[in-house]
């Protein structure tokens, strides 16, 4: 079959190479692309920051603020602590030792009051809370350190250590002058399957797992609610740490 001539319209000599490309005009003034005013960009790098904030909360870390003493003296009340949300997407899972941030399992804040604050402070507070750039007032959450994790058992008996799975914990974290188990002792427990047991630093001054075993859920945490690791504390500067997991969870 031959080609037509009306099937060459358009080719010219230009497509094959033929012709030499013709140069540019230099008297001919160049387009030059007109900047935005800063007040122009300004909104569009509020939005992409805000935007890239949210992403970071949700999928890898965000703050949370300490409200109480439960923690003492690993965490201060107003401590920020940073908590990984990335490791859970790829089965990582609490170990014991670790310090958690977790939903209430139910029942667990219902004696906590509520933070009160100016309209105004509590609008902008949460529209922070919600990108991730402050930790959130009115979440439901609590932070502990996990004893033991699903099939151990546990054991807190008054003038004893804790024992996990027969071993008891040197534990030189708790808050000077606390004990192990003294004011809340619950005898012996095994872990559930998918659970947390979990404690706080301030034994005295901490309603854990121990303070919720008579209550629907056994003072177990579901491995559900736990939000993540806190694994340093990031506010204020100088009280800038780690959150390593003790020596004494190191064991068998």
């Amino acid at each position: 079959m031959t080609v037509g001539e009306d099937d060459r319209t358009g080719t010219g000599t230009a497509a094959t190479g033929d012709t030499a490309p013709v140069a540019a005009d230099p008297k001919r003034p160049r387009k030059v692309r007109k900047q935005r005013p800063w007040w122009q960009e300004l909104p569009i790098l509020v939005v992409v920051a805000l935007v890239m904030a949210l992403g970071i909360k949700t999928f890898f870390v965000q703050a949370f603020s300490i409200p109480s003493g439960s923690m003492q003296n690993t965490l201060q009340v107003g401590d920020r602590v940073l908590v990984d949300k990335l490791t859970p997407w790829f089965g990582a899972k609490p170990q014991r030792g670790q310090v958690v941030v977790f939903r209430d399992p139910g029942g667990w804040l219902d004696d906590q009051p509520a933070r009160e604050g100016g309209a105004t402070q509590n609008v902008v507070t949460r529209v922070l809370a919600f990108v991730g750039l402050m930790p959130s007032t009115d979440e439901q959450d609590l932070i502990k350190r996990v004893i033991a994790v699903g099939g151990d058992t546990v054991t807190c008996e008054s003038g004893k250590p804790v024992e996990v799975n027969g071993q008891a914990l040197d534990e030189p974290y708790i808050y000077p002058g606390a004990t192990p188990c003294d004011d809340l002792p619950v005898g012996t427990v095994t872990v559930p399957k998918d659970h947390l047991w979990v404690m706080g630093d301030h034994r005295d001054a901490s309603r854990d797992s121990r303070a919720h075993v008579e209550e629907p859920g056994g003072g177990f945490v579901p491995l559900d609610d736990v939000i993540g690791r806190a694994f340093v504390v990031a506010w204020p500067l100088p009280r800038w740490s780690s959150l390593p997991v003790p020596a004494t969870f190191d064991r068998p």
